[in-house]
């Protein structure tokens, strides 16, 4: 993980799929699941949905709260 990775799942939208446009940390958790089962893309986007499953799954998304632009979503 590099020190920036959280404060990108907060910045960054995901491309494509039933879920784009929505930010990364704002995926829902069956699908992280989905991809976590089936595979991560590769680059940076894979590694930051590798990532958003993690904080999801051990029930830590409130650490990217802080990180958000109010008003922003």
């Amino acid at each position: 993980m590099e020190a920036q990775d959280l404060e990108k799942l907060v910045r960054w939208r995901m491309p494509y799929g039933k879920y784009e446009g929505r930010y990364l940390a704002d995926l829902p958790g069956h699908y992280l699941a989905w991809f976590a089962r089936n595979g991560f893309p590769d680059g940076d986007l894979g590694r930051l949905l590798a990532l958003m499953f993690e904080l999801d799954h051990n029930n830590l998304r409130g650490l990217l709260d802080p990180l958000r632009i109010p008003g922003d979503g």
